[in-house]
């Protein structure tokens, strides 16, 4: 364990620790556990045999890892944060292989958040203080509250979100920030018998002739949906009732808008990674898709889609 630092009053017993990782009072590393370069292990924390850390894992005090935990590179977590790893616990009765509880790369996880086991916690992900998450948390979102539901995503430096988009009559093309992709705004004709929207396809409004259409409607509230990109589809989204939040993602830029209105819409080239979440319980979301259905052309992993990104056919 060269340049290892191990407190005097820790309890090292494992010899599989990083170098430069620093481990500090009243902390107990088991011998089977893994723990990369650069970490910092504070006072008080528990580390069970079978658990792996990556590189630059800070783990703040009072955190106990059981077997069946795995924090990625850069993983942050807060103080008294709670790991589960057992969905039945009975006194003197042990399972026979626990659930892999996962936290991705560059994720943080809140001071006295409660992780149930058996979940993943998406890549870059920001878990609030206190939160109970009973669900996996996808890739950058934020999660808050009891259960835990998504409340947003995280940005990229200097790029904040645009929540929403004010209400104004004529046909316009609005930036989000995240290239290729953007928010349209259609004129709106309303009298005593009512109001009436249009758009053109293909135009400037929806720059594809769709070949698919489908709804999405009765989501609770707490549910993400989406949570993938497609390699040649081509998407427009309305939501024709209530409201929902849609997150993009081109593995460099985010943002999201909020779909409001019959007379805002989000174009979504391929290779973009969406998700919607948020859902009013009156939310019905009209998807326009410029293909047939094909799961071949869908990639719902992350780390994936960041790795077909960054090809050079799609820089």
């Amino acid at each position: 364990m060269q340049e290892v630092f191990v407190h005097e009053r820790a309890l090292c017993e494992s010899s599989q620790i990083g170098p430069r990782t620093r481990i500090w009072a009243f902390a107990h590393v088991l011998a089977g556990a893994r723990i990369g370069a650069d970490c910092n292990i504070c006072d008080g924390v528990f580390v069970e045999d079978e658990v792996v850390l990556g590189d630059r894992v800070t783990v703040k005090c009072g955190v106990q890892l059981w077997n069946g935990v795995e924090l990625e590179s850069d993983v942050f977590v807060g103080p008294n944060a709670t790991f589960t790893n057992d969905p039945f616990p009975r006194s003197r009765l042990w399972l026979a292989e626990h659930p892999s509880t996962l936290v991705r790369a560059g994720a943080s996880i809140g001071a006295n958040a409660t992780i149930l086991p058996g979940l993943e916690i998406g890549r870059g992900a920001m878990v609030g203080a206190g939160a109970v998450v009973t669900r996996s948390v996808p890739p950058n979102a934020i999660a808050v509250g009891n259960p835990a539901r998504i409340k947003g995503y995280v940005h990229t430096p200097g790029a904040g979100a645009l929540v929403s988009v004010p209400a104004q009559n004529g046909s316009s093309r609005i930036s989000l920030g995240v290239p290729g992709v953007h928010a349209q705004r259609f004129a709106e004709f309303t009298d005593l018998r009512g109001s009436l929207t249009a758009g053109e396809l293909p135009g400037e409004d929806v720059p594809f002739v769709p070949k698919r259409w489908f709804m999405i409607y009765d989501v609770p509230s707490r549910e993400v949906r989406g949570e993938h990109a497609h390699r040649v589809c081509h998407q427009f989204l309305v939501c024709v009732s209530g409201s929902v939040s849609v997150a993009v993602d081109d593995g460099s830029h985010r943002n999201e808008l909020l779909l409001d209105r019959p007379t805002l819409g989000i174009y979504i080239p391929p290779m973009i990674w969406g998700s919607q979440f948020r859902y009013e319980a009156s939310a019905v979301l009209l998807v326009l898709a410029s293909h047939a259905y094909d799961p071949e052309d869908y990639i719902r992993d992350y780390d994936s889609f960041l790795e077909a990104v960054s090809e050079p056919r799609y820089r």
